[in-house]
Order: structure tokens, then sequence, then C-alpha cells
């Protein structure tokens, strides 16, 4: 029995082990971190559609009766029975269906090409993106989306992997994003983000300082150049003076002497800007 209390004793840890947390990273910045927001996989911003379902006037007629004579020459009120206004919302969908298919289609009568398949996919997404905005709680048609837009991805992948102009071509006419799945699947987490968060700002401090370095040695720039114009023209005179070969050329003293002329011509330019633009 003496041994077991030991064992126990040994194995369960103490309350302070529990509450405190040793593996967090911890850092005296003051970055503050937000979970991002959770987007569901069938919203727009994650299946790539950049476009929603148009909204249809109502007086158009439906798809089988768009060539009818009769209907031309018809009562107003007979007329109105066949408008999408007074129908179901399946005919106002078939007619976005017919209206993607013919944004891609090969000939009058392709509805099994690639094309024509991923038109019909999108025309469906599109209806029902719009169906679960009105309705959020509805999770059959949430999986029947969901698979939708798999099925969608995967006719993507293989258009662009065998005919990659024929793919861009399908993503503009459709106003599609192709966003494949992440090669490698990693949780968000904060002790991550805020070493990502500490990186950034360690660079952003680095930034600063370079700017402020640079901004220091532009101004000291003038000074710099006058000085060495000087350097260069006493040690060419002493090298002539005591008759030993000269290292100092005529064509660098000059050069030195344009660079300084310029520099100073700009620098009076940047200050009469200035001036002019705090009395204006």
């Amino acid at each position: 029995m003496n041994a077991l209390a030991k064992l126990k004793t040994l194995t369960v840890p103490s309350i302070k082990q529990i509450a405190i947390r040793t593996y967090a990273l911890k850092s005296d910045l003051k970055i503050k971190w937000v979970r991002p927001e959770k987007i569901p996989c069938y919203k727009p911003q994650k299946s790539g559609d950049l476009q929603a379902l148009p909204q249809f006037a109502g007086n158009e007629l439906m798809k089988d009766y768009r060539e009818s004579k009769e209907l031309e020459t018809a009562n107003e009120h007979v007329r109105n029975l066949f408008t999408l206004e007074h129908n179901r919302r399946r005919e106002m969908v078939e007619n976005f269906k017919e209206d993607m298919v013919r944004r891609v289609y090969r000939h009058d009568l392709d509805y099994g090409s690639m094309e024509a398949k991923l038109g019909l996919m999108t025309a469906r997404i599109r209806s029902l993106q719009d169906y679960m905005e009105k309705f959020p709680r509805q999770s059959v048609v949430k999986v029947q989306l969901k698979e939708l837009i798999d099925k969608r991805k995967r006719f993507l992948r293989y258009l662009r992997r065998w005919d990659y102009r024929r793919f861009e071509y399908v993503l503009e006419k459709l106003d599609l994003v192709y966003k494949p799945y992440p090669t490698h699947f990693h949780w968000i987490t904060r002790k991550d983000s805020l070493r990502k968060l500490t990186n950034i700002h360690c660079d952003q401090i680095k930034e600063t300082r370079l700017e402020e370095y640079r901004k220091q040695l532009e101004s000291q720039q003038l000074e710099f150049l006058e000085k060495k114009l000087q350097t260069l023209e006493f040690i060419r005179k002493e090298q002539t003076d005591c008759q030993v070969p000269v290292t100092v050329t005529k064509e660098e003293i000059q050069t030195v002497r344009k660079q300084y002329e310029q520099l100073k011509q700009k620098r009076t330019a940047m200050a009469e800007s200035l001036k002019a633009s705090e009395e204006s």
C-alpha cells in the first residue's frame, strides 16, 4: 500500500503544473493576435465565384417559350403566365444555366464538353449559394453545394493540366478564380501567428532604421563631396610641387566637382519648391 501511494503522488501532477502554461510564446512586444474569421467553404470567397446569381427583371419568357409566335400576339395577362416572374424559381435557374453554357460552348448543341459542364456546374453553384444566403440552416443543400464545388475543382484541375489555354478561357468567361487545395495542411495557432507577427514587427523596425540611416547619409553627402574635392585638389597640388608621380588625375577631380554641382543644384531646387509650397 505504501508503494502504491508513493506511485500516485509521483504520477498525479499538481494544480500549479496544470494551471501554468509553459509552451506558449512569451513576448514583451505589444502585439495583439486576433483569430481570423472562419469562412465556410461554400461561400463565394472560398469557392472562387466572382459573380453572384443575376437578378432577372421578371418579364423574360421561360426557356421553352421564347420563340413562340402565339405569345407575340397574345393578351398581356396570358403572356404574364409564361414569364419568369409568375413561375417557379427553377425556371429562372434554367435561364441562367443556358446563359452560362452559351458563354463557353463549342456549338449550339454542345452540352457534353468540359466547358459546357463547367458552365452548368457554375450556374448550379451560384443558385445554391443564393439559396444558402436566404436559408443558411439547410444542411442538405449545404452538403450538395460542397460536393458540387469539389467536383468543379476536380474538373478545373483536369482542364488546367491538359489544356491550359482553354482553362484560362473558361475562367475568364465564367468569372472564376481557381483556388486549389493547399499542398500542406497546418492548423492556425496562436503561437505560430505570434511568431510571424514578431518577425513582421522586426522587419518593420529594420526598414525604418535603415531609412533613417539613409536620410542621415544623404544629408551629409554634400559636405562629404566638398571635402573630397578639396582633398583631391590638395593631393594633386602637393604631388606636383614635390615632383613625384601624380596619382590623382584631372578627370577624377572634374567628376567629383560635377557630382557636387549637380547635388547642390538639386538641393537648392528642393528648398525653393518647399518654400513655395509653404507660402501657398
